[in-house]
């Protein structure tokens, strides 16, 4: 099978052509590949689809084999993707996810593309869309409410961006020891479909820095999905304007949640490792 490895901001996936390539277990196929001893070494498995409704399709699979509804970083390599080898010549593609279709607009320099901004949609802030279930009595929106994991307590700011996010903010987010606490709110009872969790320190009003947990891989150096629900938790809990800095373990990230349309922006790199040929057991 080919592949080739791509990251976005050190938030890594291996890329297959579905549209050259077939793929019968794709969850296996993603434990395999994603394994850094045994494997090529990712954070998942993308396969790059044709769709009838956009241009292609994204189907992401997690380091675990579980299926991911959208990936901001990874939505960014597949654009890059199909620009690069020719498979369009667009610089405005659509990307069928199970999160919805998705737009991005490519710039493009010397005929690859070096940085996408993608609609990410507007964030789902309805506890049972995200979804969130709190039986103690459910909150309009859970902004700045109470959460205990472990045996510590914090307040939590949840948001969906196709994909549920979990926001606790922080005054030291270098100092955490998130592989014991991020599997503490990935598989709390609040949240049937396990969360991803961002931890966030305020730098200023337009300056964010996080660290993510993303369920069913673990620490990453990057996650789109999360960088906007942070801007919005952000917003929402007034600490920043609408149009901020991300820095992640990987990179930065400009998010802009736009007030007249309600949909957030996200713009970054996307770049290519290497490509190569792996013989798959299975």
């Amino acid at each position: 099978m080919k592949f080739t490895k791509m990251h976005g901001i050190g938030n890594d996936y291996i890329y297959v052509n579905c549209l050259e390539e077939t793929v019968e277990h794709p969850q296996k196929l993603a434990k395999f590949v994603s394994d850094r001893h045994f494997g090529i070494g990712s954070d998942g498995l993308i396969l790059i689809k044709p769709s009838d409704t956009a241009d292609f399709e994204m189907a992401m699979y997690n380091a675990d084999g579980s299926r991911g509804e959208m990936c901001g970083n990874a939505i960014r390599c597949v654009a890059k993707y199909v620009y690069d080898h020719g498979m369009t010549d667009k610089t405005d593609i659509s990307i069928e996810t199970l999160a919805g279709i998705k737009h991005i607009r490519i710039t493009a320099e010397h005929n690859k593309a070096v940085l996408a901004r993608v609609n990410m949609g507007k964030p789902e802030l309805v506890p049972e869309k995200i979804p969130v279930f709190i039986k103690e009595g459910m909150p309009r929106r859970i902004v700045n409410y109470p959460i205990t994991a472990g045996t510590k307590e914090y307040r939590m700011t949840c948001v969906s961006m196709g994909n549920p996010h979990c926001v606790i903010f922080t005054d030291d987010v270098d100092g955490l020891e998130l592989e014991k606490t991020g599997p503490l709110f990935e598989h709390h009872a609040y949240f049937p479909n396990r969360m991803n969790t961002e931890f966030v320190k305020v730098i200023d009003k337009k300056t964010l820095q996080m660290r993510v947990w993303e369920r069913g891989s673990g620490e990453t150096l990057a996650c789109g999905t999360g960088a906007c629900a942070v801007t919005a938790a952000a917003v929402l809990n007034g600490f920043t304007e609408r149009a901020v800095t991300v820095r992640l373990r990987g990179g930065e990230l400009q998010i802009e949640w736009d007030e007249d349309t309600g949909d957030v922006y996200m713009t970054g790199p996307a770049e290519s490792v290497f490509e190569g040929e792996i013989q798959v057991p299975f």
